[in-house]
């Protein structure tokens, strides 16, 4: 009786070990997912078959094509504008962009000067804030493109650090031609077929009535035609001024709400914003932090490195996507230093497709590719909207998965949101969807039967993905 008792107290022992085990599992299990840190990569204007793991062979992009092999895969990953500005609005907010009013009704759909004053509303909910009243460290460290003031040049209500952002180190506005000596100007281009009409309307103004003076049909003023050339010397001597002085007034860098560089320098620039960006995670490992690393690449001007400089298959065009890759590199190696691996969600995608049409001034081609599917940026094609879509996060995403499934740029707001334990605003349609069921298996169906396609603020096309087929 004896020997049974002492038998049936270890059985009993080692059953409550096994409880107490299997809690501490349940416990860690909890943990890691919940409340992870967050790295969200945003290439700019990268094609989805500029990519080695979207069937990409001459590119280089190992790193790239790790958090695919490590992670999964979305094939069918779409971004909610194929133009930058409402794009980035709709992948902060989870948000179509006009709802937002981040969908012009103009042609140019897009900020194009520092001093604009428009930009995301201050009404609007970021996953940035969110997360930081969750008690994340959050940084936005590159490209913002949404704005920067509304009513002086220091109010910075659509700023960064007004959206919920701890610490910004990059460009307010975007990376352009005009920006970099030696690679031509968007702008000219853009005005100069109207610059051409407004010079041959003054110009008929002008012989006209210094005609119908001469010939006595009526007395012109002289003062009517002197203000007529006053006007035309005028609006030629603000454009020259204004082209003449763009890159000091409109390409600069920030750091936080001050300016630390004006002209903005090409110079190992993205070495800059990837130190920056790893510095973020090395002071905030101890504690959840959100990074968005926000590139320039491979947005016209080009420009790369000289450690890659005429590296590439394909031109600077080649060039600053492999640069961007060993930058992916090292954001993934400083994760791995702290063991921030199991404890961290890492996204990387484009903010539309590739600018197929762009060549530079010598000639080359400094767009990339959009695989098999038609169209580029600025059009809903599907090469304008399809983009790449990877995400790791290792012993709760399974590695090496494909989803074909529709899904959206916007779906990250409530994917992290969720994960960060923070609530989604109730007082707001979101239009994203929490990726976690689908990226772990527990469902095999987007959530998203339709996804609309804006044109600026025109509805240009409806996807369509019935719950009843396959």
């Amino acid at each position: 009786i004896f020997l049974l008792f002492l038998y049936s107290r270890r059985k009993m022992g080692f059953l409550l070990f096994l409880t107490v085990f299997q809690c501490a599992i349940n416990n860690v299990n909890t943990y890691r997912v919940s409340n992870p840190s967050v790295v969200l990569l945003i290439a700019d204007d990268l094609g989805i078959g500029d990519l080695g793991c979207y069937g990409n062979r001459t590119l280089r992009t190992p790193n790239i094509d790790r958090l695919a092999k490590e992670g999964v895969t979305l094939t069918q990953h779409i971004a909610a504008s194929p133009l930058c500005t409402p794009s980035r609005a709709a992948f902060l907010t989870g948000r179509y962009p006009i709802r937002s009013g981040m969908a012009a009704f103009s042609r140019v759909g897009v900020f194009l000067f520092s001093a604009s004053s428009g930009g995301l509303p201050s009404e609007e909910i970021t996953f940035s804030k969110l997360l930081k009243q969750r008690g994340y460290a959050t940084a936005l460290i590159g490209k913002w493109h949404l704005g920067m003031n509304c009513e002086s040049n220091n109010d910075f209500c659509h700023h960064p650090l007004s959206h919920g952002f701890d610490y910004f180190y990059g460009l307010t506005v975007t990376n352009l031609r005009d920006c970099k000596p030696g690679q031509g100007s968007v702008f000219l281009k853009g005005v100069q077929r109207y610059l051409v009409i407004l010079v041959q309307i003054l110009g008929v103004t002008v012989i006209s009535l210094a005609v119908v003076h001469y010939i006595g049909f009526f007395k012109v003023p002289f003062q009517a035609l002197g203000f007529c050339l006053l006007i035309t010397f005028i609006s030629l001597a603000v454009l020259i001024f204004f082209f003449y002085h763009f890159r000091h007034l409109n390409c600069f860098l920030m750091r936080d709400h001050k300016i630390i560089q004006q002209p903005l320098s090409y110079e190992n620039l993205t070495q800059r914003l990837t130190t920056e960006a790893v510095r973020f995670i090395e002071r905030n490992h101890d504690a959840p932090f959100l990074l968005v690393l926000s590139y320039l690449h491979v947005h016209t001007a080009l420009y790369a490195s000289e450690i890659f400089r005429g590296k590439s298959r394909h031109g600077l065009y080649g060039d600053a996507v492999e640069e961007m890759d060993w930058s992916v590199g090292q954001i993934l190696g400083v994760l791995e230093d702290y063991n921030l691996n199991n404890r961290s969600l890492v996204y990387f995608s484009s903010d539309q497709g590739a600018h197929i049409e762009e060549i530079s001034s010598s000639g080359e081609v400094h767009g990339g590719c959009n695989g098999i599917y038609k169209g580029g940026k600025s059009t809903n094609w599907e090469g304008g909207i399809r983009v790449p879509g990877l995400l790791r996060w290792p012993g709760v995403i399974q590695a090496g998965t494909y989803i074909d499934d529709p899904t959206s740029n916007m779906d990250i707001f409530p994917t992290i949101v969720k994960l960060a334990g923070a609530q989604l605003p109730y007082d707001r349609i979101i239009d994203g969807r929490d990726l976690m069921p689908l990226l772990q298996g527990k469902v095999i169906r987007s959530k998203h039967e339709f996804l609309f396609h804006y044109c600026n603020a025109y509805l240009n096309a409806v996807r369509w993905h019935p719950g009843n087929s396959k």
